[in-house]
This record gives C-alpha cells, sequence and structure tokens, in this order.
C-alpha cells in the first residue's frame, strides 16, 4: 500500500515536472507571459502616472495644503504604491489564465489520450496541472513584485518595512492561491485554443476594471460595484493594495499632521485613502482588510469545491463520446435497412453466439 501511494506522488511529481517543461519550453509563450505585468508597468509609467498626480493635486487645491518638495515625494509614492499594487493583482490573475495553455493544447492535441491509456490516476494528473498553474503564476507575480521594489528604490520612494515585505509576499501567496483555484474552474471547460485566445483576450481586458486594478471602484456605476463584489480578484487588489500602503499614508499623515501642522491634514488623508480605494464599498457598506481576507477565503473555498467536482474535465479525452456516438447511429441504420451488421461492430462486443446463448 505503502509502495504504491509512494509510485502515486512519484507520478504526480512527474506530471508537474512535464508541465513545467512544455511551458518553459515554448519561449514564445514564456516571453510574452513574463511580459504582460512588465508592459503593464510600463504603461503606467509613461501614460497614467501625471493623470493620477495631477487628480491629487487638485485635492491638495481644495484642500488649500501648500506644496512642498517633501510632500510631493510622500505624494507620488501613494500613487506609485496604489497603482503598482493593482498591476499586481491584476498579474496574478491574467498570467494564471494563459498558463492554462498547457491542458488545453493537451486536450486539443490527444495527449490527453496517452495519459488515459498510461496507469495514471486521473487525480494526479488534475493535481498536477493545478500545481504547475500556481507554480508558474508564483514565479512570474515574485519577479514582478521584484522589479516594483526595483522601481521604489530607484525613485527614493522605498519606505517599505520588513513587516511590510512579509505581509506582501504572504498576500501574493495566498492571491495567487486564489486566482489559480478560479482560471483553472473556468478552462477546464475550454476544449480548443482558439476558444482559449478569445477567452484570455476577453477577460484580461475586463478583469483590470472589474476589480479596480485601473480605477477605483467608486468610480464605476453602483450595479457594476455590485459585480465586483462577487469576483475574488476585487478582494486580492484591495489587500496588495493596503500591503503596499499602509506604511506610505502613515508617512503622509505623521508628515502632513505633525511636521506641517495643517489644519485640514485629517480630512485631507480621508479623502486621499477614499478616492484610491484604500477600503472597498458595497452597497453603503464598507469592507475592511479583515473582512476583505474573509471573503477571499470564502471565494477560495468555494473554487476548491467546484474544481473538486468537475476536476475531471481538466482530464477529458476529446472525441472518444462523439465516436461511440457515431458507431451507434451506423448500426441503428444497418438494423433498420436489415442488414446485418459485423460481429466487431455490435454494441458491447456481442456476436452470434452470446446472441445464440
Amino acid at each position: 500500500m505503502q509502495s504504491k501511494a509512494k509510485s502515486n506522488v512519484s507520478v504526480f511529481f512527474q506530471l508537474t515536472r512535464r508541465h513545467l517543461l512544455v511551458f518553459f519550453k515554448n519561449k514564445i509563450r514564456l516571453m510574452y507571459t513574463l511580459l504582460v505585468p512588465v508592459i503593464i508597468f510600463a504603461v503606467y509609467i509613461f501614460f497614467l502616472r501625471q493623470l493620477e498626480l495631477s487628480t491629487v493635486n487638485n485635492v491638495l487645491l481644495e484642500n488649500n495644503i501648500p506644496k512642498s518638495e517633501q510632500l510631493m515625494k510622500y505624494i507620488e509614492t501613494l500613487v506609485d504604491s496604489w497603482m503598482l499594487s493593482g498591476i499586481a493583482a491584476l498579474s496574478s490573475i491574467t498570467v494564471s489564465l494563459q498558463t492554462n495553455n498547457v491542458f488545453v493544447e493537451d486536450k486539443q492535441n490527444g495527449v490527453n489520450r496517452d495519459f488515459a491509456s498510461a496507469p495514471i490516476r486521473r487525480g494526479a494528473l488534475i493535481g498536477s496541472y493545478v500545481v504547475f498553474n500556481f507554480l508558474v503564476t508564483l514565479l512570474v507575480c515574485i519577479v514582478y513584485l521584484i522589479i516594483c521594489f526595483v522601481y521604489l528604490a530607484c525613485m527614493q520612494e522605498f519606505f517599505l518595512n520588513f513587516t511590510d515585505f512579509i505581509t506582501i509576499f504572504g498576500i501574493m501567496l495566498y492571491t495567487t492561491i486564489s486566482s489559480t483555484l478560479m482560471t483553472v474552474f473556468i478552462c477546464s471547460f475550454i476544449k480548443t485554443e482558439g476558444t482559449m485566445a478569445s477567452l484570455v483576450a476577453v477577460f484580461s481586458t475586463a478583469v483590470g476594471f472589474l476589480i479596480g486594478a485601473y480605477m477605483p471602484l467608486g468610480m464605476l456605476p453602483t450595479w457594476v460595484q455590485t459585480v465586483c463584489a462577487f469576483i475574488p480578484g476585487t478582494y486580492s487588489c484591495a489587500l496588495l493594495r493596503y500591503s503596499f500602503m499602509a506604511t506610505p499614508i502613515a508617512e503622509l499623515e505623521h508628515y502632513v499632521v505633525d511636521v506641517m501642522q495643517c489644519a485640514g491634514g485629517q480630512e485631507l488623508i480621508a479623502e486621499l485613502t477614499g478616492s484610491f480605494g484604500y477600503n472597498l464599498e458595497f452597497i453603503s457598506v464598507t469592507v475592511e482588510p479583515p473582512y476583505q481576507m474573509l471573503a477571499l477565503t470564502v471565494f477560495n473555498i468555494v473554487f476548491l469545491a467546484l474544481n473538486i467536482f468537475s476536476g475531471k474535465k481538466l482530464a477529458d479525452v476529446l472525441g472518444v463520446g462523439k465516436k461511440k456516438r457515431k458507431k451507434r447511429a451506423q448500426l441503428a441504420a444497418q438494423v433498420a435497412s436489415g442488414s446485418e451488421p459485423a460481429a466487431d461492430e455490435k454494441p458491447d462486443g456481442q456476436t452470434d453466439e452470446t446472441k445464440n446463448e
């Protein structure tokens, strides 16, 4: 019994290794997967950053807050942290979605036929696909986080401490689990690469707005905000923003209230955190970080259960059901025409001898 269990574990690791090799062997797909978060990051730096800063400048003017070089540095840190954390949450979803191309290709190219004919437990195959997706997504997201930290350091906006580091990586790990469970479940119903490409194009475009990665959810219509409340990535994005922005906001509040001693300092901080969507609000109910983590946990449990019940679709062998139905239709047509089907064409392996018996 122990040797059998050990064999299943060995097969699981070999399958996971095989999926990783297939993924990294395709250089174009690998490069595209790695470049997706970097491209979004570059678009923000060159096009969106000044737009976000101008919005904050308007808030400063409305509150009659005098500008200073140090104040603007805190503001820039806040804006950059807000956007970089949103891109990190978005990347965990888009990268995980693209990684699922491996098992979709296995379905379309008939590789699953080889797995089905081999002495491989279906559970080991399904688990290997999920773990493979998780490992690739986590690796790409960690690479992106390193790029973010280097950028903040180069811009002299690095205010994160060791606790922030632990919190960011912990939430990124939990976010990756959530994204993997969600995208694997969605893509388990996909059977062709063409359909997969269409899903990636549409989903990747829309999800950035629906989780609040590009703009605060408060800017969206009320009914759209309600839809966003049922997307796990919304809470992942909010938690990552909390981990990125907690220290910069504390530093900004200390500078405005204690150093500059501005009369409207507290109101300014409240308005900034509100405009940046620091806390989620759905149907006039504010969802703070502890409840965001609770909501994400509930979604993870739900998608884990869904994957357990529908996981067999990951290992589906395409075409078998159609061939059986076609063969039965041919046999039915022969019987209807009065001709006797051949012995090897009779359903369920029936022959004349068994029929006579």
